[in-house]
C-alpha cells in the first residue's frame, strides 16, 4: 500500500513538472497568454495580412520589390505601409481575378483581403465588401499607332481585348458597337495579345494602359473614358468588419502623413 503512494505521488509530481513548464515556454498560442498579432482581424495566419491579387497588372501588381512577397507595385506596396502600421508581416497569392472580384475566393478563405486594382461596383458588393476607396481611375483605349483608330467610334468590325469581368469590359459592351470582343483572363494575356496582332486595341484601366504606351513607341492611348470608378480592397461578405476598419484607419494615417502621396507618386507622376 505505501509503495503504491510512493509511485503516486512520483507521478503527481512529474504531472505538475511538465505543466509548470509548459507554462514557462509557451509563445504566443492559446496557452501562453499572449495573442498573436492581429489575432482579434480573424487572420487566416496569425501575424500576416494575406493578400489575393490577379498578377500581372503593372503599375498595380507586378513580379519584383523587396519586401519579401516577391511582388511589388502601388497596391502591394500600399498594402505592405498598412500592414506595418498593424505589426503585421505581408503575404501574396496570386489568383485569377474574375473569382476574386465575384467573391468565391474571398468565401473559401484563401486570403484575408483581395487587392487587385478592383473597382467598387454595386454588383460586387452584393457578394464582397468593400475599403474606403483608395484610387481613382479612368478607362482607356490602346491601339497601334498605324491601326487607324481614333476613337472607341472606329471600333465596329475590329477584334478589342478586355478582361473579364471587369468594368473595361462592362464599359465596351455598352459603347463599343459593332466590335468582337475577345475575353481574357487577364492582363498578361491582353498585352502578348496586342503585339501578337491577335486584337486590335484593348480597352481596360487607364494606369494600365498607360504602361504599355510607355514600353512601346509603336502602341497609344488615343481616348480615356470618364467612369466615375475608385477601387477598394476587398473582403467576404460580413466576415471581416475588424480588419477592414484597422484598414481604413491605417490608409486615413498614410494620407495624413504623406506617406501614401510618396507611394502614389512612386507609380503615378510623369517621370
Amino acid at each position: 500500500m505505501r509503495r503504491r503512494n510512493i509511485i503516486a505521488g512520483i507521478a503527481l509530481a512529474a504531472t505538475a513538472t511538465l505543466a509548470l513548464a509548459g507554462c514557462a515556454t509557451g509563445g504566443g498560442d492559446a496557452g501562453s497568454g499572449e495573442p498573436a498579432a492581429g489575432d482579434e482581424y480573424g487572420l487566416i495566419e496569425a501575424g500576416t495580412l494575406t493578400v489575393c491579387s490577379d498578377i500581372p497588372y503593372a503599375p498595380f501588381e507586378f513580379e519584383g520589390g523587396d519586401n519579401g512577397t516577391g511582388y511589388t507595385g502601388f497596391d502591394i506596396d500600399l498594402l505592405d505601409a498598412i500592414a506595418k502600421k498593424l505589426d503585421l508581416t505581408l503575404a501574396v497569392q496570386d489568383v485569377g481575378f474574375d473569382a476574386l472580384q465575384s467573391g468565391t475566393t474571398l468565401a473559401a478563405g484563401q486570403c484575408d483581403v483581395g487587392a487587385s486594382a478592383m473597382t467598387i461596383t454595386d454588383e460586387r458588393k452584393a457578394n464582397i465588401d468593400f475599403s474606403e476607396p483608395y484610387y481613382d481611375s479612368l478607362q482607356s483605349l490602346l491601339v497601334r499607332t498605324d491601326s487607324g483608330i481614333e476613337s472607341i467610334d472606329d471600333l465596329s468590325g475590329k477584334n478589342v481585348g478586355v478582361q473579364q469581368g471587369t468594368t473595361g469590359e462592362a464599359y465596351a459592351t455598352e459603347n463599343a458597337e459593332g466590335a468582337q470582343l475577345v475575353q481574357y483572363p487577364s492582363d498578361g494575356e491582353l498585352w502578348p495579345a496586342m503585339q501578337a496582332g491577335q486584337i486590335d486595341a484593348i480597352l481596360q484601366d487607364q494606369p494600365v494602359n498607360l504602361e504599355h504606351e510607355k514600353a512601346d513607341s509603336a502602341y497609344k492611348i488615343v481616348e480615356e473614358y470618364e467612369t466615375g470608378e475608385s477601387y477598394g480592397f476587398a473582403y467576404a461578405k460580413g466576415e471581416k468588419d475588424a480588419l477592414r476598419e484597422a484598414i481604413d484607419g491605417a490608409l486615413q494615417e498614410l494620407r495624413d502623413s504623406g506617406d501614401y502621396q510618396t507611394i502614389y507618386d512612386t507609380y503615378f507622376t510623369a517621370k
